[in-house]
């Protein structure tokens, strides 16, 4: 099958060559049974290439015309997920009535579409990365592997080599998923290609609901192709099926164009991608930035609170006590106090401390970071403003914020926000 007859198989539209190459590379590896990552912005259309590998796959479900298994990960709360990607076995946990299969089991002789495989807790990554590498999957509460016979294609919005620098992906799961990489480009890296899909949306609403398609003049086409689309295909699909339903006019001019994408613009949070740069940064962009950077903080919150612990303990005994003790050679002061290294913080030496006594070692006093919590509560302006925006639909909220639902729905715990 050639690339044109993919392209109208599947309803894709453009000529870009990084399109043509990514749909190139996606038909040549399917027969093959390497794990497959794509990558993307949200709303390019991971998921079409998925089906394309599973349909010219040599699997039996394909053959046998059975779809692909897609499974968000980011939208399955932590506490579940496991149960949800390998089953569970009747009374492993509250509730558990009977033996289920997972998503792992179902798609067994196929394939099974990860997305937003990025958000997977670290514990889950571990598992994975047994299934990719034995073919086995342990369900909650059982003791005996099950074998299967799965191929991955995994998906993410997210720099997974930004992931693993920060400590939440696992290197060797990621060069284990990535044996072939497919990377599908924005459409603002494919501008030459709006207007085509513009034209195919707005044909597909007035075949639906039996009206005349739009059309765009010159200026409204200009303008079309100008604006960022942070939202991409799924934001353009949007703006068109919204001005297919609302306009009596079937001529659209740039003004008519403008007032749909100015309430868009305004009401929306643009995702901050890749080396991509907004000219003009709003209070609300200020706020996802924020938001976008708290879990990086609290991270490094975590670092200062270890290293506030290594310097009581070394205040307190002269020793450091991590994994293992260690014994620390304070320099010695000329005042007869010890001097740390490389630091003008000073000690008194336990030697020279009659106060010390070794079991009781000195208290920590905490200390509150003011801009901390200022970031806190414009975090959770930012979250509140969303779900107020989305009347408390947190799928439609997340996708505001560009963060995963599990991630919404754990900030909401966290700031007790009531929606």
């Amino acid at each position: 099958m050639d690339i044109n007859q993919i392209k109208r198989r599947y309803g894709i539209v453009g000529n870009n060559q990084q399109l043509l190459l990514a749909l190139s590379k996606a038909v040549q590896v399917a027969p093959t049974d390497l794990s497959i990552l794509v990558t993307g912005e949200s709303g390019v259309g991971k998921d079409v290439f998925a089906r394309i590998v599973h349909d010219n796959s040599t699997c039996r479900k394909a053959q046998q015309g059975k779809g692909v298994v897609s499974v968000n990960c980011g939208a399955i709360p932590e506490g579940t997920i496991e149960s949800e990607l390998f089953g569970h076995v009747k009374g492993s946990f509250t509730g558990a009535d009977k033996d289920r299969k997972g998503y792992f089991e179902e798609a067994d002789g196929g394939t099974i579409f990860l997305d937003e495989v990025g958000e997977l807790p670290l514990s889950m990554q571990v598992k994975l990365l047994r299934v990719l590498e034995n073919g086995e999957i342990m369900p909650v509460g059982s003791s005996i592997a099950r074998k299967v016979d799965v191929r991955v294609v995994a998906a993410t919005n997210v720099d997974i080599m930004a992931a693993i620098r920060a400590g939440r992906f696992r290197e060797d799961l990621y060069y284990r998923l990535n044996q072939i990489a497919i990377h599908i480009p924005a459409l603002r890296e494919r501008r030459d290609d709006i207007p085509l899909l513009f034209r195919k949306f707005s044909s597909d609403m007035a075949e639906r609901f039996g009206m005349q398609p739009i059309f765009l003049d010159e200026g409204a086409t200009e303008f079309l192709c100008s604006y960022p689309w942070y939202g991409n295909i799924r934001e353009l699909k949007n703006v068109t099926e919204q001005i297919s339903v609302l306009e009596r006019e079937r001529n659209i001019t740039r003004s008519v164009l403008e007032g749909y994408l100015s309430q868009v613009s305004s009401q929306t949070l643009p995702a901050v991608v890749g080396s991509y740069a907004v000219d003009q940064i709003s209070d609300r962009e200020l706020l996802l930035k924020a938001l976008s950077m708290g879990q990086m903080i609290n991270e490094m919150r975590a670092e200062i609170n270890e290293l506030r612990n290594i310097v009581t303990q070394l205040a307190s005994g002269g020793v450091l006590t991590h994994a293992t003790t260690l014994p620390i050679q304070p320099i010695q002061h000329s005042q007869g106090a010890s001097l740390m290294p490389g630091s003008d913080m000073r000690f008194i030496a336990p030697s020279e401390n009659p106060s010390y006594v070794e079991s009781t070692p000195l208290q920590e006093p905490v200390l509150v970071d003011e801009d901390s919590l200022a970031l806190d509560d414009r975090e959770r302006q930012a979250i509140e403003i969303a779900l107020s925006r989305h009347r408390g639909n947190r799928k439609l909220a997340a996708n505001d914020l560009h963060i995963s639902e599990r991630t919404l729905y754990r900030k909401i715990k966290e700031y007790n926000i009531t929606d």
